[in-house]
């Protein structure tokens, strides 16, 4: 008797899982992202819309990976010579063209409707993507420059358990009190009923969401709840963001490191970028000690 109602219970539990798969109840299948080495185009939909970029794969079985995020007004070949100067030393990464970021983006967004949140959402798109690929080992860097390293701020303090360093070069975080009611441009926005539907600034034609969604956006205040590490890079001659921006997050991020370049403004010289590229290697190198 023992033995018949053992074996019925088997049956029955296998019907029950056949039933299951039937129905469609069983874990979903990450499908993998095979990619050659080398450069390859990549494009990431989301959102109603189309990410373009590059993905730099090194000649290694598994890698790491560091996603460049450009500042305002740039694209995906912003940071082309760091991407292939770290594919060259067996470190991925992958380069894009933020929606709706200016003239040289392919994606059809409109600049109007571009806002740091919507590039926040293009980040993560192409971070969902990257952990797809194929020999990636799990180890995620953001690298982010001005605007971008604003928006790579703020991924990060939703995605800190996918980002396991953060590079930020003169990284945007004045913007939210450059278009506030209580700094620049006060004398023409001072509510936010007076901005208006269109902004023409520095060569992008802007919407109005993009002053508005981010009015009471304050990047130091979840700074703290970020605990992987972060190394800050910025000029002492920077006119646009102030230095006094960075100095503040290097001391709210309870991991991070601030290094000044004397001399240098708001983007770096060549030589310069050589020795971020550098620190870049080793900071990377120095969490993944199987590279």
């Amino acid at each position: 008797m023992k033995k018949i109602k053992l074996t019925y219970c088997v049956i029955l539990t296998m019907i029950i899982s056949l039933c299951l798969v039937a129905c469609g109840e069983k874990e979903d299948v990450v499908e993998m992202v095979e990619l050659e080495s080398g450069i390859t185009a990549i494009h990431v939909d989301h959102h109603e819309r189309t990410v373009y970029g590059d993905a730099y794969i090194p000649e290694t079985e598994s890698f790491p990976l560091v996603i460049f995020s450009h500042g305002y007004n740039g694209y995906k070949d912003d940071f082309k010579e760091s991407a292939e100067y770290l594919m060259d030393n067996g470190i991925a990464s992958i380069t894009f063209t933020f929606c709706g970021s200016g003239g040289r983006d392919p994606s059809g967004f409109g600049t109007t409707n571009m806002t740091l949140f919507t590039e926040k959402e293009d980040l993560s798109a192409i971070i969902d993507y990257a952990k797809q690929i194929k020999g990636f080992n799990g180890s995620l860097y953001l690298l982010g420059g001005s605007q971008g390293g604003m928006v790579s701020a703020m991924a990060a303090e939703e995605r800190a358990t996918d980002i396991k360093g953060m590079v930020l070069l003169f990284p945007g975080f004045c913007i939210p009190d450059d278009w506030s009611n209580t700094h620049y441009p006060i004398d023409r926005y001072p509510t936010a009923e007076s901005i208006p539907e269109s902004i023409d600034f520095w060569g992008v034609k802007l919407g109005r969401n993009f002053v508005l969604t981010m009015r009471d956006l304050d990047i130091y205040a979840n700074m703290a709840d970020f605990q992987n590490p972060v190394l800050i890079m910025h000029g002492t001659n920077d006119t646009i963001v102030p230095i006094s921006c960075s100095q503040r997050a290097a001391e709210t991020y309870p991991n991070a490191e601030l290094i000044t370049y004397n001399g240098e403004g708001h983007g770096f010289t060549p030589g310069t970028m050589r020795d971020v590229e550098t620190k870049l290697l080793a900071f990377v190198c120095g969490e993944d000690n199987d590279i």
